[in-house]
């Protein structure tokens, strides 16, 4: 009887530890595929104009070129009138959602240029608005919100 309930016991002892000997490579594959690097992203946000171009960098120049310019467009339709000139950049923040979509985060000008253009931050984001949907960034396969901060130069004369 002592020798059927000691066997039991060695039996039971073995079944529970038997997982503890078990290989751990498969777990830390897992854990290493797991791991996102959200910092940067595998394909950048792109107009469909710029769509065609393979190489990362020359993309991402011609998304900052394209957006440059539509912005750009945007305030040339709008009369400034300034007491003192003004040539000063004003960085602008935006994010860029996972459908594609532009939305105005931040604008970082001085004071002087807040004076003389309380209307710029508006302006800014009604142009922002304006501009057309993207193809949003991919992270993995997976259209992912991203952030971009542009400097926009403001060059005006005094009339």
């Amino acid at each position: 009887m002592i020798l059927r309930v000691l066997s039991f016991f060695v039996v039971l002892f073995l079944i529970t530890s038997c997982d503890k000997f078990s290989f751990s490579k498969n777990k830390k594959k897992q854990t290493i595929d797991t791991i996102v690097d959200f910092s940067s992203v595998d394909t950048y946000p792109s107009f469909p104009a710029c769509d065609s171009i393979i190489e990362k960098n020359k993309k991402s120049n011609c998304f900052r070129n394209t957006i440059h310019k539509k912005i750009a467009e945007e305030l040339l339709k709008h009369k400034f009138i300034v007491k003192d000139s003004i040539d000063e950049i004003v960085i602008v923040g935006l994010k860029i959602l996972s459908d594609g979509m532009f939305v105005l985060d931040t604008v970082q000008s001085s004071e002087n240029l807040k004076q003389q253009l309380p209307e710029l931050d508006n302006i800014l984001k009604v142009s922002i608005l304006k501009l057309p949907k993207v193809y949003p960034a991919i992270k993995r396969g997976i259209p992912v919100k991203t952030k971009y901060k542009l400097p926009v130069r403001i060059l005006l004369q005094d009339k």
